[in-house]
């Protein structure tokens, strides 16, 4: 093994650990109901969804 492969495999372990998802793809659906998500004007504050959901303290 090179330097340059062992560099590589480290590089790919570190990003597993991470970040578990590294390399998943997402659906073709879930990936365009995320594009029209970030698209909304309407934002809501972590405040009002913890509040909507009860979870306010």
């Amino acid at each position: 093994m090179s330097v340059e492969e062992l560099k590589a495999l480290i590089r790919e372990v570190l990003l597993e650990i991470m970040d578990p998802d590294y390399g998943l793809e997402l659906k073709p659906e879930v990936e365009e109901k995320l594009r029209e998500s970030m698209k909304a004007r309407e934002r809501y504050s972590v405040e009002e969804v913890t509040r909507e959901l009860g979870l306010d303290y």
